[in-house]
């Protein structure tokens, strides 16, 4: 169990989130080229940020599901917008066509969908009841 967790010099860590996020209009523009741009943008500038990691990735032609790793330096809401709006810019550097769709270079939706992934409650109620074992055998 300790392996999943990671580690800052003050800090150790497990924040993995299931986030969900759609194009403006749920349009079906995350196909073909564009879908694989999305992806690999996505990877890249996740690379970027310390110890930030995708677990999963999959994007549908109207929305992405990233289940991904932050540490706790970071908030999910900084991440995302800066997944965002990078992604956004370049995506109309890249992909004239989308300027039809999208003349106010938004692509994205402004909100998003985020769970927590972790340790299952079941599972920490046990390690926290071995800890308090394992503290009174002593």
């Amino acid at each position: 169990m300790k392996s999943q967790y990671k580690r800052l010099s003050h800090t150790v860590w497990l924040c993995k989130y299931h986030i969900i996020f759609c194009p403006k209009y749920r349009y079906k523009v995350l196909e073909g080229k564009v879908e694989v741009f999305v992806r690999n943008n996505i990877y890249r500038l996740c690379g970027q940020k310390d110890y930030v990691t995708i677990e999963e990735i999959n994007i549908q032609s109207d929305h992405v599901h990233l289940i991904i790793s932050i540490p706790p330096k970071y908030s999910v809401s900084e991440i995302l917008g800066f997944l965002k709006g990078k992604i956004a810019l370049k995506l109309f550097g890249e992909h004239k066509e989308l300027t039809k769709r999208y003349w106010g270079r938004h692509i994205w939706s402004r909100g998003y969908c985020v769970s927590t992934v972790g340790l299952n409650e079941d599972q920490i109620k046990k390690y926290v009841k071995w800890q308090q074992e394992r503290e009174q055998r002593g």
